[in-house]
This record gives C-alpha cells, structure tokens and sequence, in this order.
C-alpha cells in the first residue's frame, strides 16, 4: 500500500501534534505544542476549517476530552484538571508530551527533557479517580501511545533511540506486563501513532515525510508520504473512521528546508481504504473546558 497525502488545512502550526477524532460531536480536535494552544476543527469536504483556538499554557502536549465534551490538555508542567494536576515540578526542566486515553478511560501521558538529559523521562497515567501512577521513569523522550483492538497490548514510543515498546495491558485493573522492544526505527524518529482495526500500526516518522503501516508482527506493510518531512501524528477520522488525518510541523526547519517543502506544518489527509478504532473519552474527573 503506498499513498500520497493531500493537504487539508489552510493555516499551518508550528508544531502541530496529538489529533483526536471526537466522534459525538464530529470535530478534530489538536494541539500546537510549541504555541501552548489546542484547536478545534470541523471538515468542509477534504479541508479541515479551524473553528476554535484556545492558548491554554507555554506549551500543551496532547488533549483529549470527556463523554461530555470537555476537555482534559496537557500543559507545560501540569494536567489541565480543575484543580490543576501536577505532573512535572515546576523549574525542573522537563515538560509533559504526548497522551492517549486508554480503553478503560484513563489517561496517560508522557514527558521530555528541555535539555540534554537522557533516560530521565517518565510515563505516567492519570487515573480515573485522580491519583498518578508511574509505567516508566526511564526514557529518553516518550511519545506516541496507543492500544491494540482488544485492548490487551499498549505501545508506547521513546523517540530518541527509536523504539517502539509493547507491553502486555489490563485497562480494567491497571494491571501492566514487562515491556519489550517490538521496533526500532533508524531512518528518522517514531513520533505519534495509532492503530487500525486489523492491529496495524501507523507511525509518524519525524525528518522521514512518512507515515509508515505495520503488521502486528512488526512486518512493513505500506507507506503514506506527506510532503513535509516532520510529521508528527495520525488518527483516523470521519464518521467512517477511515480517513488518515496527518499533522506536520514547521519546527526545527531551515528557511531552506521551508522553501523546499512549503506544505509543512498543514494538517494532511489520505484515503487508506482501512478503518480505525474509536478513541476512549477521559472517564475521570474535573476536567477543563469544553
């Protein structure tokens, strides 16, 4: 399978990361990491039409929302709740990522380092009655996360040595398995990801323009390029759940890099002819705004 995807939004995002399909209420919702805002969009055919923008910190990770439509973000050091949740002591020097609710409807989410430390970053959830639990306290930068279609496998991406781990995962109980390596990317960074229907998986690979199909054997299995080398992340959207939706950035580029692909940081679109899975609403309590 090999696609080309189309651009999709007039506006482009400096970071632009962690797209959510809220299905109920048949929006997208976004965020642009390094403007501290979520955003929320609606389609107009193949082009997603920005209804909102919303700077909730200096920097936002990921945001998910409530079977009621509100939402949970992820801001620089702190989980949005009403009262705030502290995640990252202030001054630290590291700052909250990527997050994915999981099938029980907890929400977990993961850290990176402002600086040049190594293995120092976190994976934590957020459970549904308010307390924090530690998965991992040893990455080097945590990223995307995702579940199989059963529920009973979690993969959870560290980007800087580009490893994808698996690890077995009861939502019911909370109950985690020893994680294991399931791929290591070498051409490029894992960034965000997600699954379809069949148990592939579909990555982002930042500095590669690509978003890559796996097997649930870790077997190559098709690629989508986008013409803007970061690309961030993947969902699936739509009222089928079968239309890739592709967020890119225009950070860390040259002035000659963004000559050279004048598209980057637009959201993306491409026809796959596969279905995903429905995202799990956040089940805890106090979250932010609708």
């Amino acid at each position: 399978m090999s696609r080309t995807a189309e651009v999709a939004s007039a506006q482009s995002f400096l970071l632009g990361e962690g797209p959510v399909w809220d299905a109920p209420r048949d929006r997208l919702l976004w965020v642009d990491i390094d403007a501290g805002s979520v955003h929320e969009g609606r389609f107009d055919g193949d082009q997603v039409i920005v209804t909102g923008t919303d700077k909730r910190d200096r920097t936002v990770g990921a945001v998910v929302c409530s079977a009621a439509g509100e939402l949970l973000v992820a801001g620089a050091e702190t989980l949005l709740t009403t009262p705030p949740t502290r995640v990252v002591a202030a001054g630290s020097g590291h700052r909250l990522n990527d997050g994915a609710c999981d099938p029980a409807g907890a929400f977990l989410v993961g850290t990176l380092a402002l600086g040049d430390t190594e293995g120092e970053e976190t994976l934590v959830r957020l459970e549904r009655d308010g307390s924090l639990t530690v998965l991992d306290d040893d990455l080097n930068l945590s990223n995307g996360l995702c579940w199989s279609p059963d529920g009973s496998l979690l993969y959870s991406i560290d980007s800087v040595p580009g490893i994808v781990w698996v690890r077995s995962y009861d939502a019911a109980t909370g109950a985690t398995g020893p994680r294991r390596e399931w791929l290591r990317i070498t051409d490029g960074l894992p960034d965000g990801l997600c699954a379809d229907a069949d148990g592939h998986l579909w990555i982002a690979i930042w500095g590669a323009g690509e978003v890559r199909r796996y097997t649930p054997d870790a077997r190559p299995a098709g690629v989508v390029t986008v013409p803007a080398p970061h690309t961030t992340s993947v969902a699936f959207v739509g009222a089928g759940l079968d239309r890739l939706l592709i967020t890119t950035a225009t950070a860390h580029l040259s002035a000659e890099q963004l000559a050279a692909y004048p598209l980057s940081g637009r959201l993306f679109l491409a026809d796959v002819g596969i279905t995903g899975l429905p995202v799990t609403p956040w089940a805890g309590p106090n979250p932010g705004e609708t």
